[in-house]
């Protein structure tokens, strides 16, 4: 249906990044989960006579708590629906969600991964021209090497304005440093920060959604090693209730709500790689 003057969204960035939840482990709460981590000794001398050299394996777990828990209510009164061609309600939920989950979930995501501790990070530069982000991402693509950071999955996050600069430079240069990246995603500013706020959909925070933290940096580019970080939606529930079922007015409900984790394995912390505006 042509008739709703829709709002141009693009789909989620970070899709890509979701983690297999069948990999990791229910805690003993119900909002946590338990990620083993092992230990292991080195190599020793190896004597002809006595043999090895006893080593040692300590298996520990680390407990994460689930971050994430969003959630909203609409009503659409069944008139309006019906004088609507059945737009208002029957386009609210697939406009919200592109419109409203999608950009907080990536810009939450990206906040989140952005922030922790421990992550490989550049000098804060405003870049104005391709060769210099190119030179970037050279440094990028060496100190996770540097690292011992796995070639796979290694995924590029950069601004459209600056993957415009980069497009502009000579193809073969381009190609030979993008194509290091499984992929290369562009990410719009207004979800690419160092740090975001959750409104809380109440008083003075009526309209909800997210907003540019007090402390933030516009982020110029992330690389994003895939298996460095746990992002899993453990629970995404849209709920319809139709007018007939509701016993307080007649309307159509709309309730939307998501509970999830986004967080950086503790071990893996220079998976990640940050490059912020000065």
């Amino acid at each position: 249906m042509g008739l709703l003057d829709e709002v141009y969204q693009q789909a989620a960035k970070t899709a890509v990044l979701e983690s297999d939840s069948l990999l990791v482990q229910q805690g003993a709460n119900a909002n946590e989960l338990v990620i083993p981590k092992m230990e292991l000794s080195g190599l020793g001398d190896y004597d002809r006579a006595s043999g090895y050299v006893t080593g040692d394996v300590k298996l520990t777990h680390e407990t994460v708590q689930f971050n994430y828990e969003r959630g909203r209510m609409f009503s659409v009164d069944s008139m309006d629906n019906e004088e609507t061609a059945g737009v208002a309600f029957g386009k609210l939920s697939g406009e919200f969600i592109r419109t409203k989950v999608v950009p907080e979930l990536d810009a939450v995501r990206f906040a989140q991964y952005a922030s922790a501790t421990g992550i490989l990070t550049a000098t804060a530069e405003t870049f104005s021209a391709g060769k210099d982000i190119l030179d970037a991402l050279r440094e990028a693509k060496a100190a996770m090497d540097e690292a011992e950071v796995a070639e796979e999955d290694r995924y590029l996050f950069i601004t459209p304005t600056l993957m415009d600069l980069v497009d502009g430079v000579d193809t073969t240069t381009s190609k030979e440093i993008l194509n290091r990246f499984a992929d290369v995603i562009c990410v719009p500013q207004s979800r690419f920060y160092t740090q975001v706020t959750l409104k809380s959909g109440t008083s003075e925070e009526a309209a909800g959604g997210y907003a540019k933290g007090d402390e933030a940096k516009d982020i110029n580019f992330m690389i994003i090693h895939k298996p460095a970080v746990l992002q899993i939606t453990k629970h995404q529930a849209p709920k319809v209730i139709l007018p007939e079922a509701n016993p307080d007015a007649d309307a159509y409900k709309f309730g939307y709500r998501i509970y999830g984790l986004n967080t950086v394995y503790e071990n893996k912390q220079k998976g990640i790689y940050l490059s912020t505006k000065a």
